[in-house]
């Protein structure tokens, strides 16, 4: 992996989740939400845990010490976001949810403001009125209509909470980050999550039909191995070595790659809406998170202190 060119690896990252966008929206009728959500997490379990087993060995006081904070992740980024994102597919188009998604960086940059009290630059706060205006203009459809009597798609609303989830989940890694060890955080989160997701899965597997065929269960193998652990290792090997700002850039491809995957697969079609309010949000994603020459002077006169 480490011999692999670091943007491809991006490219594989936001490959992988763009489609698992597109396959959560084809699946809706056989996979109940909270059944595909827990089915994944338990296959990436199984495939992570002898891999970050050694470390979890030696940094599991670390981890535990810290089991607030290690609950709240997994319940954020491991049962919240996926578990709405697989709700809110049988809702909305796979199209839609993956622009919906692109707000996350404006999101983290709103909550980091609210939460955090760091401050916003000009170029952040344009790019947050930028987003905000595309995804309203998404979750519209483009009416002024829709917008003022506020009859969104529901489906939309729920991937607007499951990117919340997300952003709090993304800035708890921010905060903990020299604190908390990734892999073992990681496994630990997965473990958590599989327990919170439990007495759900087995509700909704009494209350509603799971159609077993040969498409659910790639569907499974799919998110568990691929969008949960390539995905992860993939991307998170990139970071390291390109630094997050350059990578980040590279989210912006989960839609691109949405978008085609379910024209191509699924028959969903590319509305005038979703490509303006999509190249909005993207628009406003670019300001808001790209580094001047002055910030990057500064930050490399902080790295030589």
């Amino acid at each position: 992996m480490k011999k692999v060119n670091p943007y491809v690896l991006l490219v594989v990252a936001t490959l992988i989740w763009g489609g698992n966008f597109v396959i959560g929206r084809a699946i809706t009728s056989s996979l109940p939400p909270v059944t595909l959500s827990f089915l994944r997490w338990c296959t990436a379990l199984v495939i992570f845990l002898p891999f970050a087993w050694p470390f979890l060995r030696k940094e599991w006081q670390v981890v535990k010490k810290q089991w607030r904070i290690v609950l709240f992740m997994a319940l954020t980024g491991i049962t919240g976001f996926n578990t709405l994102l697989y709700i809110a597919l049988h809702y909305t188009t796979s199209i839609n949810a993956s622009l919906v998604n692109t707000s996350t960086p404006i999101i983290i940059f709103i909550l980091s403001f609210i939460w955090l009290g760091e401050r916003l630059n000009a170029k952040q706060v344009a790019g947050a009125i930028l987003s905000i205006a595309g995804l309203l203009f998404i979750i519209s459809k483009g009416s002024l209509e829709v917008l003022l009597q506020f009859s969104f798609n529901r489906g939309d609303l729920i991937v607007i909470a499951a990117v919340i989830c997300w952003s709090i989940y993304s800035l708890l890694i921010k905060r903990y980050a020299g604190k908390l060890p990734t892999y073992s955080t990681f496994i630990v989160s997965m473990v958590l999550g599989i327990m919170i997701l439990l007495p759900f899965f087995i509700k909704e597997a009494q209350d509603t039909e799971i159609v077993w065929s040969t498409g659910s269960i790639l569907t499974i193998l799919y998110t568990g191995i691929f969008a949960s652990i390539v995905a992860f290792i993939s991307w998170n090997t990139a970071v390291e070595r390109v630094g997050p700002n350059k990578a980040g850039i590279f989210l912006n491809l989960i839609p691109v790659f949405a978008a085609t995957f379910a024209v191509l697969f699924i028959d969903e079609t590319l509305a005038y809406y979703q490509a303006v309010g999509g190249a909005l949000v993207i628009l406003g994603v670019y300001l808001s998170t790209r580094v001047t020459k002055r910030a990057k002077r500064s930050v490399a006169a902080d790295r030589s202190l």
